[in-house]
């Protein structure tokens, strides 16, 4: 059993916590080159990130007739876009910092982690997430699976 610390795929050298504290990062970017070049390193050019809206707007789908939503972003430009969207939302205004929780864990291609949002002034956390990450061949992300857990 090895430490997830330390835990690298040697086939893409991709170190758990490293590619888990780096894709928190791209949320926190606050210069927008940088933030579009992380992206294009992160995630794999045709890679999907898949978004488990919060319950009340599922619950709002349902009213709907929507008894499944899952929100997608594919390939560059979407997700730049919807990097970019949660920064200029949550973070640019100086309210919310992202941080991993230091429990990445990796199952050959596949990446789990944790992450919250919390008052940049170092109060509560104000959210939650849940991330399942698979790999390509090359280390980036493929399919991006967010779960909102609070």
């Amino acid at each position: 059993m090895t430490d997830t610390d330390t835990d690298t795929d040697t086939d893409t050298g991709t170190d758990t916590d490293e590619l888990a504290e780096r894709y928190v990062a791209v949320w926190n970017e606050p210069d927008a080159e940088r933030r579009r070049a992380a992206v294009r390193a992160l995630w794999a050019a045709d890679a999907v990130h898949l978004l488990q809206p919060p319950e009340e707007m599922r619950r709002s789908a349902e009213t709907l007739g929507f008894d499944r939503l899952v929100l997608e972003a594919r390939g560059h430009r979407a997700l730049d876009f919807r990097v970019t969207r949660a920064h200029e939302e949550f973070v640019a205004p100086g309210t919310y910092v992202f941080r991993s929780c230091g429990d990445a864990d990796r199952l050959d291609d596949v990446v789990k982690f944790t992450w919250e949002m919390v008052a940049r002034d170092g109060g509560a956390v104000v959210g939650a997430g849940l991330e399942i990450l698979v790999l390509g061949p090359d280390g980036r992300i493929v399919s991006d699976h967010q779960f909102i857990v609070g």
